[in-house]
């Protein structure tokens, strides 16, 4: 009997122990290319399939027979977008989805610091595990080719150096807690006006050297688990299952390993989808609108139709295969990754990382006679004029719309901060924030609004107007782009109206994009904040008020007048594009390359910003290895206040016979907080590759060899220093 009952446990653990071993891919000490390939032997063709289409709105399925767990995805790159009902865009009316809206991209983009960027990408993620979710919809890098994209506020601005310098910090943090990011809209999603069907016309240098080149950076050295193809068409093939551009450049190029994603109804095709690069298919037609009964999650092309064609041998197991192996890989880096974090939401961290980035982003742009620092104690009366110092700008955008648990007015933060020396106007109204349509407004409550405020202006000392954009549609919101480069609204009238009773004004701005001013010159002070999130009447009150120095730098060049911008003398072809084709005539020449080759002069260059102290800087030096350029100088606070100081490094390459701008971004570095006469001294390292040129005739990237300049400067056009170098191969 003993014999008998040894032998079966014998059996029993040996059976217990080969399973257990067998079951390589649901252990999460083994690595994880095992993990995959055991796991695609155990699936059958139809749970690899379920892999690769939605199953709902924001997630795709697992393989519940083998514990494979969903994917679970959200927008968006600010903050966790509130819960919306499994198969409609409604929201599910949770109560407990409530979460820190954090600054715009632009914002983040405009403290130039990396640092910044990785307590961004730390914080966020965090809340996104807290609600459970294994995939982060962004954060997006796409060029500010326009200042009339709709979509811009939640890109890096419009050099793809600073770009790809910043998100990919924001990439390791965030994937560091086990949350995939989505990096998107990859490629050429830089116009949201007709942005379903556009065919972008590229040359392949402009490709490579502008748009591609951020994208490139988060694959090579943030190693982003996930990418959002984008809507439009690139060589006449959507970018969401366009061969050349994802297996050919993206994964056999670059080496990707992760996995592409739709955006949400941007696969239109079986085959290219199966045969051009997409892995995830999300939104396809399931809006909410048509009975699951009659176009289901299993309809999707790359489901039952993809599946067929498997079956009858049309298409090889091993493009699924691939496809799941992909997809596999996202789900054991996050949603079966053991050193997930839990996360937090609404945590007070949170909210001091959200105001800090509000701080460091905001840019003042014009301070007449010291009026900034405020003090408050020089005036009686202060009118705040504009709708945007008590609107809610974390609602609206489209997807990035955030359900705020705090969301800090600049009304509520001045009168907070000077009590009752505030007195308020609206002045203008701007309609209710609708995603797929502009509300009407009424010329008599404007006119009403207006003669309010010109009224209370009589008796202020000081007016502090709060206007700018908003995420209506038509403004700074997806699938629209904005109509003018005037602020709408009547707000530039009113403003110059305002200037007229009262010369002490300072204007706030908020908003994505450039705008024109031609108010300028009647103020005395100009502040543009982005969309600075949950903390954003504290974040702007700390600067205005001097408890912090601005430190923010342009990512983005303000030109005088639209027709300044380079893609404008082209005509439509150029922009918003004729019959569905637009070409990108201006080519490479950009934003501040054009400003800078043409001696275009903006209103304000790329780069620029202003503090409340001063910087002196020291004659740079600079040194190669072969390999890097190294550029060291020191930077002092030569004024009475602490501050921060942005160091930025434009190169100026021989000539060739091919046009180079007539100087690029290759480096920058933000000094630590310096106290009045401290001095630090920066050690800013050029990889040679950041200066190489993508050559079309050979396709490939090459650096020009012989005498290189470095300039040294606080802005594109403010050059402080030179360094010469000659580059050999």
């Amino acid at each position: 009997m003993n014999l008998k009952k040894n032998l079966c446990m014998t059996l029993l653990l040996a059976l217990t122990a080969t399973t257990a071993t067998a079951q390589v891919y649901l252990d999460p000490q083994a690595p994880i290319e095992e993990r995959i390939k055991d796991a695609i032997s155990r699936m059958t063709t139809h749970e690899k399939i379920q892999l690769l289409h939605a199953q709902s709105k924001f997630t795709s399925a697992g393989v519940p027979r083998l514990g494979i767990r969903q994917l679970n995805m959200d927008d968006g790159p600010h903050g966790v977008r509130e819960e919306l009902e499994w198969n409609t865009w409604s929201p599910a009316r949770w109560t407990n989805d409530y979460i820190v809206a954090f600054p715009s991209l632009t914002c983040l983009a405009s403290t130039w610091n990396r640092t910044l960027s990785t307590a961004y990408g730390d914080a966020v993620s965090e809340e996104f595990a807290f609600r459970g979710k294994d995939i982060m919809l962004g954060p997006g890098v796409n060029i500010q080719r326009t200042p009339l994209n709709g979509r811009a506020f939640e890109y890096m601005g419009e050099d793809p150096f600073l770009a790809g310098e910043m998100v990919v910090p924001y990439i390791k943090a965030a994937q560091a807690n086990g949350v995939a990011c989505c990096l998107k809209h990859f490629v050429l999603n830089d116009q949201e006006t007709d942005r379903f069907a556009v065919n972008v016309n590229v040359s392949e240098r402009a490709m490579h050297e502008i748009y591609l080149a951020p994208f490139k950076k988060a694959v090579e050295q943030a190693h982003v688990y996930t990418i959002m193809g984008s809507y439009n068409m690139w060589k006449g093939v959507h970018c969401c299952h366009n061969d050349e551009l994802l297996n050919g450049i993206l994964k056999r190029g670059w080496k990707w390993d992760g996995a592409l994603i739709s955006d949400w109804g941007g696969t239109t095709n079986t085959m290219e989808a199966a045969n051009g690069g997409l892995d995830i298919e999300m939104g396809t037609y399931t809006d909410g609108k048509l009975k699951e009964s009659e176009f289901g999650y299993d309809d999707y092309y790359l489901a039952k139709p993809f599946e067929k064609l498997i079956e009858e041998g049309v298409i090889p197991m091993s493009v699924l295969d691939e496809k799941a192996s992909r997809v596999l890989r996202v789900i054991f880096r996050t949603a079966m990754n053991p050193n997930k974090v839990i996360g937090s939401q609404c945590s007070e961290a949170h909210y001091d990382v959200c105001r800090q980035i509000g701080e460091e982003g905001i840019v003042l742009l014009k301070n007449e006679k010291n009026i900034l620092p405020l003090d408050a104690n020089k005036y009686g009366r202060i009118l705040v004029v504009g709708e945007n110092a008590t609107r809610s700008l974390t609602k609206g955008g489209g997807s990035s719309e955030l359900k705020a648990l705090r969301d800090t007015s600049p009304l509520e933060a001045l009168q907070a901060a000077y009590g009752d020396k505030i007195v308020y106007a609206q002045g203008y109204y701007s309609g209710r924030a609708i995603y797929d349509q502009v509300d009407t407004i009424d010329p008599a409550k404007q006119a009403s609004l207006k003669a309010e405020a010109l009224e209370k202006a009589k008796t202020a000392d000081l007016i502090i107007f709060v206007g700018g954009l908003n995420k209506n549609r038509r403004q700074d919101c997806e699938n629209g782009d904005r109509e003018s480069y005037d602020l709408s609204f009547g707000q530039n009238e009113l403003i110059a109206e305002l200037t007229k009773v009262q010369k002490n004004t300072i204007v706030v701005m908020f908003g994505g994009n450039p705008y024109s001013m031609p108010w300028l010159s009647q103020v005395q002070a100009l502040a543009h904040c982005w969309y600075l999130g949950s903390e954003a009447g504290t974040a702007l009150v700390n600067v205005l008020s001097g408890k912090v120095n601005p430190s923010g730098k342009l990512p983005v060049t303000f030109a005088a007048k639209y027709e300044d911008y380079p893609y404008v003398k082209f005509g439509a072809e150029a922009y918003p594009g004729v019959n569905k084709q637009v070409y990108y005539k201006e080519d490479i020449f950009v934003g501040y390359r054009h400003f800078s080759t043409n001696h275009v002069k903006p209103l304000f260059p790329f780069g620029f910003g202003l503090s409340y102290t001063t910087f002196a800087y020291g004659k740079p030096s600079i040194s190669s290895n072969g390999k890097e350029v190294m550029i060291n100088l020191s930077v002092t606070n030569t004024g009475k206040v602490a501050g921060k100081e942005v160091v930025q490094i434009y190169s100026t390459a021989p000539q060739s016979h091919l046009p180079r701008p007539d100087k690029e971004l290759k480096g920058f570095a933000k000094t630590r907080l310096l106290q009045p006469g401290e001095s630090e001294t920066l050690n800013i390292v050029i990889p040679r590759d950041e200066l190489k040129y993508y050559n079309e005739s050979t396709h490939t990237w090459q650096l020009a060899t012989g005498a290189y300049t470095f300039h040294v400067g606080a802005n594109v056009n403010d050059i402080r220093g030179k360094a010469n170098l000659t580059i050999e191969n």
